[in-house]
Parts: structure tokens; C-alpha cells; sequence
């Protein structure tokens, strides 16, 4: 975008403001199901600022304001910015205040501040309006003041609803729902409302595509103790998948009457909710009668344990996606050698179109990140037709990207040496990799949790004086959301949760490396927490790596690995060779067989 809409756009929500005496608004990146990827409807911090990230929040002001985003996006964030007044704001970094801290320091006392309720946690609203009223201002959250403004505000999705069935669907609905019934009787509830939207397709074994990348659907799920709503749009559900529900006590209800029907809880409900995961705007009519209890959803954790069917499941899905990309990978390689004009764009078409010939896939689990040398430095790069690089037989090309099949969802890293490469990149490469081999082969004992792994994947970088700023690893969901909670690995925050690891649980394993203007380096596998072991100390767990696509030797420098490092990548490869050898042939065969010898 450039400034002009940009520019043209504020002046519009600065008039609204000025017609409801509002001093300031606040845009979070989020919809009415709290998601990180939104469908067009909820786009608003895009639109009044020309960010384009998954992570950000817009503050304007009558006279100001700014955006507010992490280390993943600020190279991005500064070209998309430019031109549109509003000023980068770097979260995490020293001397940047928060956004609200910020906010907070700009009020005077009697400023109203607006958030559009539907877009907001109520657990986010009442952290915002304790803060508010620490300086004298106050909260509204009934006023959508980026809507006001917005004429062309897009509609909601409305694609269909279908059935994730068998055989990949290895726990029955009705199973599901008495699990989260039995938490409710534990917790004291009478009825649990869910809006979380990976949530709601896994408990009734449904998906959808309303979401890009993420195969789920819009709804609000409130579930009482012998039979359940679902609030969704009744034209995107067939009329087989609406029977089957009815057959398991879920009945429909229009998606808008959410708030009114959660309104019209009996005096002696009590209600179940994550704060986190439920945004104020549907529990603003709730009677004061209703008691609240407050925790996540039971259906959270449960999802995030995989069972031993979805794993074998999961298993052949990496087997397929590992093919697809060896033959993804060479096609890369020979059109290069071959003197091939490719591109960034290429990249991402080609391994879409390997992927798209596998049985059982759906579509991708992410944008594909294709960065060539200075371009692999912006963690979440995106390759357009508006910018992108042209390849050539030289340096380091990293290839993010993921796949949605029947029976799992798959997210890779890999760096391909499309030609010579410098010392220091291999150095770097290596670094990243021993980091990522030291967390691959961690024992760790129950209880265990991300944060306190962290350190492993990056201290043979801290040993070089280096380190990365993102997370070293996410969950991952069940042909669903390629980033899932509760878990994650990452460094220890103040007050931040612990939560532990569990078997079943799947999560990224992804150290790096970003040096701007230069080049980047990642390497990423998935992996699966299993038992390993029981001693007189307790049980401890360890984790199996579930991804199988070879690793790029000519961009490592052996001799930085120890004879334990050599020995586990030589191991990976020889499993990978495996695994992949019987989906292979010809060229493809020769391919992998090279790529997988020992070093």
C-alpha cells in the first residue's frame, strides 16, 4: 500500500473518533475467534496502516500513534509503513515502551479509549482498563470505530463445512464431548462456551476453510451438560454434517445470535471460558447471576496430545510431504544448473505444485518463506510479484514451508547451497544445526517445560556471541492450525505460564540466525514428546523426529560438529534414506541417496 489510502484512511477514523470523543484507538490483530491468521473482515490494523504481518497493534491517536511489532517484522515493517506518518515501534527492544505504556503516557484524564469488543480478550480488556484508570481514562469497548469507517468492509467467509472423518479421525465426537463434559462437572460448570476456532473443529471433528491456511471454520461452540450449540452461518453446513451433529446433541444456531443466547443463561448457570481465548463482546450481556469460572479450555490440552493412530497417521504424512520436497529440491537444483531464470516465486510454485501431487493434501499450512541470501534475514518474509529476488547459482536459499493433509500438518525449514557459500555461512549454518541437534536429542524429565529447554538450541550460538529472536519451537495441530497451544519452546518470560511437556504433544524444533542486509539461517524439524525412559528419579521424556527431508551437507562445515553431533545427523539421514527410497525413483532416488550419505 502506499501513503496515499494510508493517509486517506486515518483522516476517516480520526473523524469518527472525533463525532464519539474518543482520544484513541487501539487495532489489535485479531477477530472475534482471537486468530493469528484473519479472514479479510477483521484485516483493519492492515488497513489503516499497510502492515501486513501476522503480529502487530495499531494505536492511533487524534494527532498520532503508531505500530507496534517484534523482531520478525521490522525490516518489513519499515518499507510497509513508509509514507503513512505512522512511526515503527519496536517491541522488546530498550527504550521502546509497550503500547499501552505508551497510550498511557499520551492520555490526560477523561480520554476515552476504544477497542472494538469483538476483537478484543476479556482477559486483554480488563489488563487494558486497569491501566486506563490508573491515569484517569477509561475503556469503551462497544465502539468499532475502524468499521465506521471502513465502506468496503469485506463480508465473512462463507466457505463449507466438511467432515474430517475416517480414517484420520481416530476419536469420535461424542468421545470428545464427554471428555469436556466430565472437566465442566470437575471445574463446577453447567455450560462451557468456546470461540477458538481450532478448538471447535477438533471437538466435532470438522473443517472448513474460512481461514487461510488454517482448515477451520467461523463459529462459537457453548456446550451445556447433556446437549451443545454451534453458532455458525447454517449455509455452509451440509445437510449430512448437520444430521451427524444432531446425532451427538449439537444442534445450530445463526453465528450473529452468539451473544444473545449466551445473554439468556439461566440464573444458576455457570460458565466455563478461557479469558484468553473469548473475546468481551460475547460475555457483555451475560446476567450478573451467572457465575464464572475461569481457565482453559479442557479441549486445549486434550487436542494437543496426539493420539498413537494420529501419529501413525502424522508419520505418513511426513513421509509423503519429505518426498515432495525431494523432488521439489532437485527440480530446483537442475533448473539452476541448467542456466534456468527461477526466482523466489518459483520456489514457492514448485514446491506448492510437489506438495499438491501427494494423496491427502489439502493445501499449505503456511505462506511458503522462499528467501534468497539478504532476503532469508527477514524471518517472515514473503516473496510477491511487487518484490522478490531472482536466484542464482550461489549462496544460500532458505525454504520455509508447510502442508495441510488429511492426516497432519507439516512445517519444514531447510537451507539449500544453490552454489558456492562463504566460510562464514557455513560456520553459521553448523551453529544453528548443533543447536538444533543438542534440543532433537534432549532427555528431560515429566513436568518439563519449553522455557526451560530454550537454552539448548541456543548455546553453541551464545558460545559465538550470536543469538536469534523469535521462539526456538510451537505446537502444532492435527490437520489444523500449524501453530497450536498450550505448549511452545521458548526463552522464559516474567509471570510468562510453564507449561509442561507432554507425550504426543508435536512442536517445531527451530533455531536461527539472521544477519540483515546479508543472509539468514534456519534450520526446522518437527517432533513428537515420547517416554523415554524411568529411573529411581522419575519418568523422562524425549523427542522423535517426525520430519524427513535431508539437510543441505554443502552448506555445513563438518568439522564444527562433534563426533556425537556427526553421529545423529548421519543417523537422520539414514532414516530419512529409509523412509523416502520407496517413494522415489530415478533421479529423484539418486537425489536423495546423495544427499542422505553419511558424512
Amino acid at each position: 500500500m502506499n501513503a496515499s489510502p494510508i493517509a486517506s484512511r486515518l483522516q476517516s477514523l480520526r473523524a469518527a473518533m472525533a463525532r464519539e470523543g474518543v482520544a484513541a484507538v487501539v487495532v489489535p490483530s485479531a477477530d472475534p475467534h482471537l486468530s493469528e491468521y484473519l479472514p479479510p473482515r477483521w484485516k483493519a490494523r492492515e488497513r489503516y496502516s499497510g502492515f501486513t504481518g501476522s503480529a502487530g497493534t495499531l494505536v492511533v491517536t487524534t494527532t498520532g500513534g503508531g505500530l507496534w511489532t517484534d523482531s520478525r517484522y521490522f525490516s518489513q515493517a519499515e518499507a510497509e509503513l513508509a509514507g503513512s506518518g505512522l512511526p515503527l515501534m519496536k517491541l522488546n527492544v530498550a527504550h521502546t515502551p509497550e503500547h499501552v505504556a505508551w497510550l498511557a503516557d499520551q492520555l490526560e484524564t477523561g480520554d476515552v479509549v476504544a477497542v472494538a469488543g469483538d476483537s478484543l480478550s476479556v482477559a486483554g480488556a480488563e489488563g487494558l482498563a486497569k491501566r486506563l484508570e490508573a491515569v484517569g481514562a477509561t475503556l469503551r469497548t462497544d465502539l468499532d470505530l475502524p468499521s465506521v469507517a471502513w465502506d468496503d468492509r469485506p463480508s465473512r467467509p462463507a466457505a463449507p463445512v466438511f467432515a474430517h472423518g475416517a480414517p484420520f479421525a481416530t476419536v469420535e465426537r461424542a468421545d470428545k464431548l464427554r471428555h469436556v463434559r466430565t472437566a465442566m462437572r470437575k471445574a463446577g460448570a453447567t455450560h462451557h462456551l468456546l470461540s477458538s476456532l481450532d478448538d471447535i473443529a477438533w471437538l466435532t471433528n470438522l473443517r472448513g476453510a474460512d481461514v487461510e491456511y488454517n482448515p477451520v471454520f467461523l463459529a462459537h461452540l457453548l456446550i451445556g451438560d447433556a446437549g451443545a450449540t454451534l453458532f455458525v452461518d447454517a449455509a455452509k453446513v451440509p445437510a449430512d454434517v448437520k444430521a451427524a451433529l444432531a446425532a451427538d446433541g449439537i444442534s445450530l444456531a445463526d453465528y450473529a445470535t452468539a451473544a444473545s443466547a449466551i445473554a439468556a443463561l439461566p440464573d444458576e448457570a455457570t460458565l466455563l471460558y478461557d479469558p484468553a481465548r473469548v473475546v468481551v463482546a460475547l460475555l457483555e450481556g451475560v446476567p450478573a447471576s451467572v457465575k464464572h469460572v475461569r481457565a482453559a479450555n479442557p479441549s486445549t490440552a486434550q487436542k494437543a496430545r496426539k493420539t498413537p493412530e494420529e501419529l501413525d497417521h502424522i508419520r505418513d504424512a511426513m513421509r509423503r510431504d519429505g518426498a515432495a520436497l525431494v523432488r521439489a529440491f532437485r527440480r530446483i537444483e537442475i533448473g539452476l544448473a541448467a542456466g534456468e531464470p527461477l526466482s523466489e516465486l518459483d520456489v514457492d510454485t514448485i514446491v506448492r505444485e510437489a506438495r499438491a501431487a501427494q494423496t491427502g493434501f489439502v493445501g499449505e499450512s503456511f505462506s511458503t518463506i522462499a528467501g534468497y541470501e539478504a532476503n532469508g534475514a527477514l524471518p517472515h518474509y514473503r516473496a510477491t510479484e511487487a518484490g522478490f529476488s531472482a536466484l542464482a547459482a550461489k549462496g544460500l536459499l532458505l525454504v520455509d514451508s508447510g502442508g495441510q493433509y488429511l492426516g497432519g500438518t507439516t512445517d519444514i525449514t531447510r537451507m539449500l547451497a544453490l552454489g558456492p557459500v562463504t566460510d562464514e555461512q557455513r560456520r553459521d549454518s553448523t551453529l544453528v544445526l548443533k543447536g538444533m541437534i543438542a534440543l532433537s536429542r534432549a532427555r528431560f524429565p515429566k513436568g518439563a517445560s519449553g522455557p526451560q529447554l530454550d537454552a539448548l538450541a541456543r548455546a553453541p550460538l551464545w558460545a559465538a556471541g550470536m543469538d536469534f529472536g523469535h521462539g526456538t519451537g510451537h505446537g502444532v495441530g492435527y490437520f489444523l492450525n500449524v501453530h497450536e497451544g498450550p505448549h511452545g519452546i521458548r526463552p522464559p518470560v516474567a509471570g510468562g505460564a510453564l507449561v509442561p511437556l507432554e507425550t504426543g504433544m508435536i512442536t517445531s524444533i527451530e533455531p536461527g540466525l539472521y544477519k540483515p542486509g546479508r543472509y539468514g539461517i534456519r534450520h526446522e524439524n518437527l517432533a513428537v514428546v515420547t517416554q523415554a525412559d524411568s529411573t529411581e528419579f522419575g519418568e523422562f521424556y524425549a523427542f522423535e523426529t517426525l520430519t524427513l527431508c535431508p539437510f543441505d551437507r554443502r552448506a555445513l562445515e563438518p568439522r564444527l560438529l562433534e563426533p556425537s553431533e556427526r553421529a545423529w545427523l548421519d543417523d537422520y539421514h539414514a532414516t530419512v534414506r529409509a523412509a523416502l527410497s520407496p517413494l522415489l525413483d530415478g533421479a529423484d532416488r539418486e537425489w536423495l541417496e546423495w544427499h542422505c550419505a553419511p558424512l
